[in-house]
């Protein structure tokens, strides 16, 4: 087996690192640009900046295109108008840190609807970790009282990004079960363009705030390092260390969220986030490491 450089290591902690202050952006996005603004500008702008690039292979694979549209129009749904949206909502009423923590969730619900679309059998690991998980989310949802969530006692936000993480982890499984032949950049556009039919439209006939200067900090980070520049990280990171050593990475997410929120936003951290958030991510991490270990 090929031993890793530091260097390859370094690729994934940076792509989280870029994630995390996505999470971090959104939050502070509230109250100077809405989500249908800054979802609409987003992919306006990544399709105008990649479309020289792929402008030659989109032609080139024109055929193979044709016959996925449907396929590709639902990958960009699931991936960047819902999970896209309810992100940018859920930050309306909840904290980044708990947004970070509830994202982490996304592997292993990954595992759980791989087993019911890909007929991929749980192993005892991915049971136990999903029952950890569960009780981690419960703490943090209920905000350290889990009966509280039967009450109503959490935030939306909280259950509106729960039901991103699921959209995009369904994205992750029907990328998978469709595998769609044509390279991973004219794919991306494609899907970014099933977005423009949604999203712009949607900012049309929703009544909006003009975009100020103060909101055009949020816009490009949302487009040039997130999604363009971490993309391509990650497809570098997979390629060098494998999917399942690189999606390890994937648990720094709330780590590296809780910090940035901290210093960035004055976010407090109270003891049910330490206690939710480690047992959440040590759900995930039982399900993974395990997952990953060589047969």
């Amino acid at each position: 087996m090929k031993h890793a450089a530091a260097t390859d290591f370094a690729i994934p902690i940076l792509t989280v690192l870029l994630w995390s202050g996505n999470t971090v952006v959104m939050r502070a996005a509230v109250g100077v640009i809405e989500p249908e603004t800054i979802m609409a500008w987003r992919w306006v702008l990544a399709a105008l900046l990649l479309t020289p690039f792929v402008a030659k292979p989109l032609w080139q694979h024109r055929k193979t295109i044709r016959r996925n549209l449907g396929k590709l129009g639902g990958l960009g749904l699931l991936g960047m108008v819902l999970y896209q949206g309810c992100a940018y909502y859920a930050a309306q009423t909840t904290t980044a840190t708990n947004m970070g923590i509830i994202a982490s969730l996304v592997p292993l619900i990954t595992f759980g609807l791989s087993s019911l679309i890909l007929g991929e059998k749980p192993g005892w690991s991915t049971a136990a970790g999903g029952v950890l998980s569960l009780a981690g989310l419960s703490i943090l949802i209920g905000q350290g009282q889990p009966l509280n969530i039967l009450h109503g006692g959490f935030h939306v936000g909280d259950g509106i990004m729960l039901i991103g993480a699921i959209c995009y982890a369904l994205y992750s499984v029907m990328l998978r079960r469709w595998q769609v032949p044509i390279p991973m950049w004219p794919s991306l556009y494609m899907q970014i363009l099933t977005a423009l039919l949604v999203l712009v439209p949607l900012y049309l006939v929703t009544p909006t705030a003009p975009v100020t200067m103060k909101a055009a900090p949020i816009i490009l980070y949302s487009v040039i390092p997130i999604s363009i520049v971490a993309p391509m990280l990650w497809m570098l990171a997979v390629a060098r260390l494998g999917a399942n050593r690189s999606s390890i990475f994937m648990n720094l997410l709330p780590v590296f969220t809780a910090i940035i929120a901290t210093l960035g936003l004055g976010e407090k951290l109270y003891a049910y986030h330490l206690v939710g958030g480690v047992l959440t991510l040590s759900g995930v991490m039982l399900a993974q490491l395990v997952r990953a270990r060589p047969k």
